[in-house]
């Protein structure tokens, strides 16, 4: 393997252009992209993920997308492995590899230390018997009891992950974000450049998007899906945009209730993204629409 091929990470909110800028640096440095948005691991599901087509990828080879059927749970430990994985092969070509993604915890686990807590079965099971009873939002009332800083970043409808920060508190007697490493990072190289989008024009983007999911087919998309399974998939079916549509498709929204719960949803989203992004001091940031903000994203890689 090359020790001087850098990692290159494109982060920042839903909707702030990463996907394109992540193309445009793997083209000028010859690299490859690393997808690290969890959703875009689905065949199928393109429209509500904005997943970028073969021609908007422009040629540059992309990994980790439509691995999995919509049925199937993901998980992080699993996507480490995954990235990790694609990564060492670009850098053993001598490949730049161009991760990109808005999870804070997806990118941290590929690009940090970071080992992730073992597991008990009984606890697990036990925690999921009560998801089952009460409800994910009960839980995640109890989760803020013993860790506020873990309730703020999971949804409170994510059962599957308020059920894990509860089974690390019991299993490790500390707080779930205690458990999270100092920031260290894995590679001997690495550059995080990250997309700045004023709040305000963040909102209107994100309402554009919805409104060009909507124009694409999102609801026709999401019906089909739900024919192969996807309301049965633990991490897919939580998808923002497909569980609201699922929930349209049941009856239990409007269509326009749905559109504008993906729309409030999306916004929250990216508030929290720019909450944990914001505190990562490693990351250099580029106005999302200056004119050279390829240049100024490559000064960074430059400096490296």
């Amino acid at each position: 393997m090359s020790e001087h091929v850098t990692v290159v990470a494109v982060v920042g909110p839903t909707a702030a252009g990463k996907s394109d800028l992540a193309v445009d640096i793997a083209l000028r440095l010859g690299g490859e992209v690393v997808n690290a948005d969890s959703m875009q691991l689905y065949r199928g599901m393109d429209i509500g993920t904005a997943k970028l087509t073969v021609d908007e990828r422009r040629g540059v080879p992309h990994h980790l997308l439509d691995l999995y059927d919509v049925t199937r749970p993901a998980t992080v430990a699993e996507f480490q492995q995954l990235a990790r994985d694609a990564i060492d092969d670009c850098r053993a070509r001598g490949v730049t590899p161009v991760l990109v993604g808005g999870s804070a915890l997806y990118v941290r686990a590929v690009l940090d230390r970071f080992e992730f807590p073992g597991t008990d079965p009984e606890v697990r099971a036990r925690l999921e018997d009560e998801l089952a009873e009460v409800g994910a939002a009960a839980l995640h009332r109890r989760l803020a009891g013993h860790d506020p800083a873990a309730a703020a970043a999971i949804l409170p409808s994510n059962g599957r992950r308020v059920v894990r920060a509860l089974e690390v508190i019991e299993l490790t007697g500390r707080p779930f974000t205690a458990t999270l490493p100092p920031r260290r990072y894995h590679y001997d190289d690495v550059v995080q450049i990250g997309l700045d989008v004023p709040r305000d024009v963040l909102d209107e983007r994100i309402e554009l998007r919805v409104d060009r999911m909507w124009q694409q087919g999102l609801v026709d998309e999401v019906r089909l899906l739900a024919a192969q399974g996807l309301r049965e998939g633990p991490t897919a079916s939580r998808a923002l945009g497909y569980a609201q549509v699922l929930a349209f498709l049941a009856g239990e929204l409007t269509e326009e209730a749905a559109r504008d719960e993906t729309v409030q949803a999306t916004r929250r989203f990216a508030r929290r993204q720019h909450g944990w992004f914001g505190k990562d001091d490693r990351i250099g940031w580029v106005p999302f629409d200056a004119d050279d903000r390829l240049e100024r994203a490559l000064t960074y890689h430059r400096r490296s």
